[in-house]
């Protein structure tokens, strides 16, 4: 058996755990080149709650998003993102904790590959060794 290999669009493997930072209807920041500034979290596949739970996402988790500012070719426009910071904290196997200052995601294609050519900012290792693609174009792996 080899090791395990991303397909676009889909993770490397599965993920330990995060503690859930965003929820639907949580603004974060573009991290990326994409044109798009400020989006908002409008659902999150794969999560199957109880009626009227708000779905929640964390680190590495793959959101859908509608943008609300940026250029204008992509504002009011619904995209697939993924989660690289998170200002909640979270705790990683060995006992350390992480925080950013922001939350912040990274827009896909409908394809699966990121949409921009650069992440601005530090991204959480926990979404890096999840998105190999995602890992390649950032500029810092905290």
């Amino acid at each position: 058996m080899g090791a395990k290999r991303a397909v676009a669009g889909k993770p490397a493997f599965s993920r330990r755990r995060v503690n859930t930072g965003l929820q639907v209807m949580s603004i974060a920041k573009a991290a990326d080149n994409s044109g798009a500034k400020e989006v908002m979290i409008i659902g999150v596949p794969g999560y199957h709650g109880r009626l009227r739970r708000v779905p929640p996402a964390g680190v590495g988790d793959l959101v859908v998003v509608s943008v609300k500012k940026g250029i204008p070719e992509m504002r009011k426009k619904v995209f697939k993102a993924i989660v690289v910071r998170q200002r909640r904290p979270y705790k990683r196997p060995d006992g350390t904790w992480v925080a950013f200052e922001d939350n912040a995601v990274v827009i896909l294609m409908p394809e699966g590959t990121p949409k921009g050519t650069e992440i601005r900012g530090p991204i959480a290792r926990e979404a890096a060794e999840r998105w190999p693609q995602i890992a390649n174009l950032a500029s810092m792996i905290v």
